[in-house]
């Protein structure tokens, strides 16, 4: 946890998903793995595995990925955009469809 971030504020802020905090800070879960912020509708996680970080590259550095309300929030990281443009490109990115073939 990030030492500027207090504890105590920032769990009252997860568990009441109060929308003045959001994008102040990230709530990184140890027993997922994942991180979220804190108006995540997603059901509260339990105090002993949460973290605390001042941003969402913080939040990765410290080994989190982003669930999907986080992902959706987050900029592009590269100069050409390219975050960006997979996310346009939806779920799949660039890759091609699968079949919609009924299975065999």
């Amino acid at each position: 946890m990030n030492s500027s971030l207090d504890f105590e504020t920032c769990w009252r802020a997860v568990v009441a998903r109060d929308a003045r905090f959001d994008g102040r800070f990230f709530t990184g879960v140890t027993s997922t793995g994942i991180y979220c912020r804190p108006v995540c509708p997603a059901r509260t996680p339990r105090r002993e595995n949460v973290t605390f970080h001042p941003s969402a590259a913080a939040a990765e550095a410290g080994a989190f990925a982003p669930a999907c309300a986080a992902a959706r929030r987050r900029r592009p990281t590269s100069p050409d955009g390219a975050a960006s443009k997979r996310r346009a490109a939806g779920p799949g990115g660039d890759r091609p469809t699968p079949s919609a073939a009924p299975w065999p």
